[in-house]
């Protein structure tokens, strides 16, 4: 029901009050007309038989009369009324032992369907409340089970590095020194794995907030690309830009879209075949600008595909590089976080077993 066709709770309050006035004149009136009756009726017959008990004891008798036939008829005006409060009654004591599925029926037009039509739209919004409560402890368990999962193989390498290095159980000073890199290393991915997790709470928090700047996107862009053909060698992937030379100004928070990007490269990266190509490329249009990064790897079925950007999902690690620790699973789920915090879209094509992710932003992003 709209706004505007909502009566307003004086207008209810004089409805109701002009329905129960109803009933109660038009008791008054049947309770007149059956009173005058009787008083016609007995005033023919007893003044043949015996005028002066009418005198006497006819007007105390006549009244209670009243009175009966008043009662009687606002009772039967009210019956359904009474009835459907009953039943509205009922409903609630259902919908309150925890019967969420209930619905009082509505077969009425006035206030008290009214009521009916506002206790069904109470339950449906209690049953929506419950179940995103259900959800959202279901989507805590899931993130502790996660957590619990990724950092507990790092973790116990490196205990275990520690208690090899505390027990000096190596063989020479290259074993000792292997031993140490190992630990490094592990140590590293366990701090990724820790800022990926502290990242993707901050980014789904309600007071995320973007910081917007105009910047040459362009810019941004080369200089990821700089710093990550390095580790793109050390693994035989040659990065193909497509990027064009003339500054492309937009309004983003250059460093949650640094994100974003870098999460896309990395998992390109981890999925590429080797040696291979990741292809990016950038269009700008009149209202946004895609960026695209695009990489030929093993096909994934439809299943895969659909799951790649919910939280911890990983693809089974047959397809990533051997050179490249397993990340946390939140890598798209955070790209694609940042890309709807800038009013934009991050998109998968996979077509012959080439995936082209596409980052879709508006020129001028709203806070």
């Amino acid at each position: 029901m709209t706004r505007a066709s909502k009566p307003k709770p004086r207008a209810r309050k004089k409805k109701i009050q002009a329905n129960i006035l109803n009933r109660i004149i038009l008791s008054t009136v049947v309770a007149v007309f059956l009173n005058n009756i009787i008083i016609l009726i007995s005033l023919e017959y007893f003044n043949i038989r015996n005028q002066d008990w009418i005198d006497k004891w006819f007007t105390f008798v006549i009244t209670p009369i009243f009175i009966i036939n008043f009662v009687l008829t606002f009772l039967f005006l009210t019956r359904r009324m009474v009835k459907d409060i009953i039943h509205l009654e009922q409903g609630l004591q259902v919908i309150a032992e925890g019967n969420l599925e209930y619905r009082v029926a509505v077969d009425r037009q006035d206030e008290l369907g009214r009521v009916a039509s506002s206790i069904n739209h109470m339950t449906e919004q209690l049953q929506l409340q419950m179940q995103k409560e259900r959800d959202l402890e279901k989507s805590k368990m899931d993130l502790i089970s996660g957590i619990s999962h990724d950092l507990r193989t790092p973790l116990t390498s490196i205990i275990g590095y520690i208690e090899l290095l505390r027990t000096d159980s190596f063989q020479d000073k290259a074993e000792y020194d292997r031993f140490i890199q190992n630990t490094y290393n592990k140590a590293t991915h366990l701090k990724k794995l820790l800022d990926d997790l502290f990242e993707y709470t901050r980014l789904t928090s309600a007071d995320t907030r973007l910081e917007l700047n105009k910047i040459d996107l362009n810019q941004l862009m080369g200089q990821l690309l700089f710093e990550f053909e390095p580790i793109a060698k050390e693994n035989d992937i040659h990065i193909e830009r497509r990027l064009g030379d003339s500054p492309v100004p937009a309004y983003i928070d250059s460093n949650k879209l640094a994100r974003a990007i870098d999460n896309l490269l990395m998992n390109a990266l981890k999925y590429s075949l080797k040696p291979g190509v990741i292809t990016v490329r950038m269009n700008i249009y009149h209202d946004f600008i895609t960026v695209e990064v695009e990489n030929k790897g093993k096909p994934i079925t439809g299943e895969q595909m659909d799951k790649l950007f919910e939280r911890f999902y990983k693809v089974d690690y047959s397809r990533s590089s051997e050179g490249i620790q397993s990340g946390s699973g939140l890598g798209l789920s955070i790209a694609r976080n940042i890309a709807e915090l800038h009013q934009g879209t991050l998109t998968l094509q996979h077509v012959d077993n080439v995936f082209t992710f596409q980052l879709k932003l508006p020129r001028s992003a709203k806070t």
